[in-house]
């Protein structure tokens, strides 16, 4: 069961926040959930058997500007730390482990970095690297609706709305295993894509503005451990950036899925949050 609540930030602005937890979650670990481009921030419910199984609380939030949050202008990948404590705070949450999907690798990994007394461990699954990271080719194995999506973002906000004004739904983006898991398990992505486009393309161009900018950190101050998961298949984040930056962040594990893209990677996303039990343990 999901509670939906509300809380107003230092700032004004008002964030809408998810919670698993009940009378018990003080004695589970919990994993604070970074949502895609464009997607909601409710909990991914087919990660909900796993997580049960392992004693793990969800909690998350819409980022700002998505579903029932107030868009925060001009936010970097780092705004999301201080959100994130607040967060965290409201919801009445000491420590705990991060895992972010697509667009919400690159905050997990924020949160990492910049909250180094509360974050426990890092999942990243299926995330880009920074742009213009030094020995990556970018844009190599995005399909062309990514790249074009991207590279206006690379030229400001204006060119980046122009193209949004214009943009189609591209299947081609997805492998054929990513469209089984859109049909089986993984069509829970309607339930938080949906209501992320409702009132336009806003936070979505905000996201893709954020990735394409300077992130506000660097992998190198990342020094909990960080699992990288990442489908080799993968047409929208190649899996050349978790390649990059496994070698660049001091305690990363890599685990390459061969026959899986984008999507379908998360069908491997219960060893992820294993993983996370058994590398959030206090020091």
């Amino acid at each position: 069961m999901i509670t939906e609540t509300e809380a107003v930030l230092a700032d004004g602005r008002r964030v809408r926040m998810y919670d698993t937890g009940g009378p018990d979650s003080g004695h589970r670990l919990t994993v604070f959930w970074h949502h895609g481009t464009p997607n909601v921030g409710s909990p991914p419910a087919p990660l909900f058997p796993a997580a049960d199984r392992l004693g793990i609380r969800w909690v998350s939030y819409d980022r700002p500007g998505y579903g029932g949050s107030t868009a925060r202008p001009g936010r970097v990948v780092a705004s999301v730390a201080d959100d994130v404590a607040q967060v965290a705070d409201a919801l009445g949450v000491g420590r705990f482990a991060v895992m972010g999907h697509s667009g919400g690798a690159p905050h997990a990994l924020a949160c990492g970095a910049l909250l180094p007394d509360r974050v426990l461990a890092v999942a990243g699954v299926a995330g880009l690297a920074p742009f213009g990271a030094e020995g990556l080719d970018w844009f190599a194995g995005m399909s062309a609706s990514g790249r074009a999506s991207l590279r206006a973002a690379a030229r400001g906000r204006a060119a980046k709305e122009e193209h949004e004004a214009g943009a189609v739904y591209d299947p081609e983006m997805f492998t054929p295993a990513d469209h089984a898991a859109l049909s089986g398990t993984w069509s829970w992505f309607g339930d938080v894509v949906g209501p992320a486009v409702e009132s336009g393309p806003g936070p979505l161009v905000d996201d893709d503005l954020a990735y394409v900018a300077p992130w506000g950190f660097t992998p190198g101050q990342v020094g909990v451990p960080v699992l990288l998961l990442h489908g080799e298949q993968d047409r929208v984040a190649p899996s050349a950036h978790s390649g990059w930056l496994a070698r660049h962040l001091p305690a990363a594990e890599l685990r390459l899925s061969p026959q899986d893209g984008h999507l379908s990677v998360l069908d491997s996303a219960d060893a992820a949050l294993a993983w996370l039990v058994d590398n959030s343990a206090p020091a």
